[in-house]
């Protein structure tokens, strides 16, 4: 049995069916006029193979054509991509089944950020009081390694709320070069996780290692194709418009090897889409449907996702706002255009614009993730961990996360309310109000007994003191504790004679990962001094 997820009964939506029409509408058009900017000859042919529109752009700078997509092409797409993507996982039990038309949620690790933050403790008394303690949080930015990623996902693997691994963290060891990225960073995730495993590519050049690695995990070609324990991402399209060349000749060859895929788009809106809520949402759905349609006619039947990042610029410097109201409204419209095509939805909750942990960054995280986990994508990534518009990382952060997903998770439970549950009520009532105290007390027991009382918060202080930093990271190590099922040694050999590119660190046989670093950084306390 795949995982559970959470079925949204009556998802939340803010455009009616005539909205999504309209939006629709705009979309056929954009991919008519003005079309797209293509830089990749191989999609120009496939395209002009198909019937499109395609003419030469004359460029100095490199070959370019600009493609006008017709509305018989995308319908053909629409109708030919699967409405079911399941999304394999080395434990069956951690498979991810999503139904286009159903609004099971799935909540997703992500994104590739260049940034870890490790996290430090200092131990401060107060000058008036020696008496008085309190301990405060460091937070020190690095580069991210190797093993940080095994680390990530490690916890990520412990994280009761979370269904599926994006690797959340760029490999920047001094041995990692862009011929061995790919291969190291799926060898790191698959290793110390057993979820399912998304990632982008780094280069073309290693997608055969990465899918040759897949398939020695799964059992073979045909086992990887019933269970694809991996999937990509890949944003062709930059916005506005434009087919990227590296980016669509990756897409191209993973289509064509019929795993599944991301179509992802980020326009950001006020910069590289209309500001306004109508254009930015006809601009990024047209995008995304113009890679469908290219995964369609590369390969008919890919599984493909529709993906959707959409941001609103920040006023005064023009950055990614993720913490702004309007992204999570644009994030809930992509989610009704998705299922309005009867496709999986890539979604995007609980990124914050604040660099650390903190109040703004709670306030942002759950206004995101509450309201765009109601309006029900099925696949809802950059949930966990990520600061700073998808530039930091906090593993800190993500077991923060997990503990907030249960709080949301708990609530969305569906309620109990039957004739023996009403009986029973009324049963009590009567009974309780003939008694002096007219207390329900000894009813509480029973109801606790049976898991239908929140639990605490998990991280609550003493009343005094707010030490919910604290006692997170105590969870996060106690889970880097916790034995990850690896990939079979016999595997693992077999891996690591025939891909190419691997670090040997990796390979348990040879050479482990010091348990240093598998632990995070040390709490230590440095006594200093607070003023009254």
């Amino acid at each position: 049995m795949p995982r559970e997820g959470i079925l949204i009964d009556n998802p939340y939506e803010r455009m009616t069916g005539e909205q999504i029409e309209r939006v629709h509408r705009a979309s056929m058009e954009i991919l008519v006029d003005p079309g797209l900017t293509c830089f990749n000859q191989k999609a120009a042919d496939i395209f002009a193979a198909a019937g499109a529109d395609v003419t030469s752009v004359e460029s100095d700078d490199h070959p370019t054509w600009l493609i006008k997509i017709p509305e018989k092409l995308v319908l053909d797409a629409l109708e030919s991509v699967p409405k079911t993507v399941k999304l394999g996982a080395r434990n069956p039990a951690n498979a991810l089944v999503m139904h286009g038309e159903e609004p099971r949620v799935y909540f997703i690790s992500g994104s590739e950020t260049n940034i870890w933050l490790d996290v430090d403790f200092q131990t401060y008394t107060r000058k008036s009081d020696p008496g008085i303690e309190i301990q405060v949080p460091e937070f020190i930015p690095r580069r991210g390694t190797v093993a940080d990623l095994c680390k990530s996902a490690h916890v990520c693997e412990h994280l009761e709320t979370l269904d599926g691994y994006i690797r959340t963290v760029n490999i920047q060891d001094k041995d990692i070069t862009e011929d061995n990225k790919d291969v190291n960073k799926f060898f790191a995730s698959l290793n110390n996780t057993t979820k399912h495993v998304m990632a982008g590519l780094t280069s073309l050049n290693q997608l055969d290692n990465v899918v040759n690695m897949a398939k020695l995990i799964a059992g073979g070609e045909e086992q990887l194709k019933e269970n694809p324990i991996i999937s990509f991402i890949t944003c062709l399209v930059k916005s506005p418009l434009q087919f990227v060349n590296d980016t669509t000749e990756t897409f191209i060859e993973i289509c064509k090897r019929g795993l599944p895929i991301v179509v992802s788009s980020s326009p950001q809106a006020g910069s590289t889409a209309p500001i306004k809520e109508a254009g930015i949402i006809a601009q990024i759905n047209a995008e995304v449907l113009a890679g469908i349609t290219l995964g369609q006619l590369v390969n008919r039947g890919t599984p493909v996702i529709y993906g959707s990042v959409p941001v609103r610029a920040r006023m005064d410097t023009l950055a990614d706002s993720y913490g702004a109201v309007e992204t999570s409204q644009y994030n809930i419209d992509c989610v009704q255009m998705a299922r309005f095509y009867k496709i999986p939805n890539y979604s995007t909750s609980g990124v914050c614009d604040s660099k650390t942990p903190g109040q703004q960054t709670s306030i942002e995280r759950l206004f995101s993730d509450i309201l765009v986990t109601l309006s029900g994508p099925q696949f809802l990534h950059c949930a966990y961990g990520l600061l700073d518009c998808n530039s930091v990382f906090s593993l800190l952060q993500a077991v923060l996360d997990d503990a907030h997903f249960q709080m949301i998770k708990f609530f969305l439970r569906k309620p109990r309310i039957d004739e023996v549950e009403i009986t029973d009520t009324l049963k009590q009532i009567r009974a309780v109000v003939q008694t002096p105290q007219k207390l329900y007390i000894k009813y509480i027991r029973k109801v606790m007994r049976t898991g239908e009382l929140s639990p605490s918060y998990p991280f609550e202080g003493d009343g005094e003191t707010d030490n919910v930093f604290a006692l997170a990271y105590e969870k996060m190590n106690e889970l880097l504790t916790k034995p990850v099922e690896h990939i079979d040694q016999a595997t693992t050999s077999r891996i690591f004679n025939e891909i190419p590119g691997l670090l040997p660190r990796l390979n348990r046989k040879s050479e482990r990962i010091p348990r240093s670093l598998l632990r995070g950084t040390s709490m230590y306390m440095k006594k200093g001094n607070i003023n009254d």
